[in-house]
């Protein structure tokens, strides 16, 4: 089982208590003592991925830390640009996508994203509120408000988008469909029109000695006219509806 990794700095024992032995946890703020623990994530870099921790710590005199002794200042200013820089990349990506899996592919890693930076927003209000004289929490806290801000339009833009191409698709298949199916209706009509002539045709056009070979011309089109009559009735029974479904009984009333 990995454990939580202990920076080169002091904490308070109060602080330490509220900390997990395998890992830092949720992103969160831990103040106790006049100490500031920020616990934040790095951007995830896909769906399953594992959540980095990005930990800072702001001492009482004011001075902020960063995974130790480091300063934190810049440290805390590159953490909220690498989620600007993902929030960028991730709307060209919208902007070139042409086919529904490209947008899948976007919406995917999309969600963790939006989410870890709700979650940081979030915090990073819970350090301003509990260190209220500490001007670059304003500005960072604004910062993250505006990069959550881009990534909830953009994950709504991107579903929509997704939504669309999806119901385009079915709309142009459904339409192909009809067409196919109005064609099949009109061969089928043909086939029941011409169906008993060709029957009538192949039995006359056998070569065997019926004895109706000396008969009038007129005999000819009476057979004509009764094979057409035929294809007509056909025709109709092909087309006739169907019988209606019988109504449903109501549900016996249940007794009180």
């Amino acid at each position: 089982m990995p454990r939580r990794i202990d920076y080169d700095w002091e904490l308070p024992p109060e602080i330490q208590q509220r900390l997990g032995g395998a890992s830092y946890g949720a992103q969160r703020i831990i103040h106790e003592q006049g100490h500031l623990l920020v616990i934040l994530h790095e951007p995830p870099a896909g769906p399953g991925a594992d959540r980095k921790p990005a930990v800072f710590l702001r001492k009482p005199d004011g001075a902020w830390f960063h995974k130790g002794n480091d300063p934190g200042e810049r440290a805390f200013a590159k953490l909220l640009e690498s989620y600007r820089a993902a929030l960028g990349t991730f709307e060209i990506r919208h902007q070139s996508a042409k086919t529904a899996e490209e947008l899948f592919q976007i919406l995917g890693p999309l969600i963790p994203l939006t989410r870890a930076a709700m979650n940081m927003q979030a915090t990073l209000q819970a350090a301003r509120e509990a260190v209220k004289d500490d001007l670059m929490l304003i500005d960072l806290r604004d910062l993250s408000v505006e990069i959550t801000r881009g990534m909830e339009l953009l994950l709504a833009d991107t579903r929509m988008s997704l939504d669309y191409r999806l119901a385009h698709a079915a709309e142009v298949q459904a339409r192909s469909t009809r067409e196919v199916s109005r064609a099949q209706h009109k061969l089928n009509t043909i086939a029941a029109l011409t169906f008993p002539l060709m029957a009538v045709g192949a039995a006359f056009g056998m070569n065997l000695h019926s004895g109706m070979e000396n008969m009038p011309v007129w005999m000819y089109w009476a057979i004509f006219a009764g094979g057409l009559f035929l294809g007509i009735l056909l025709r109709v029974w092909v087309k006739a509806p169907e019988a209606p479904l019988p109504a449903a009984e109501p549900a016996p009333a249940r007794k009180k």
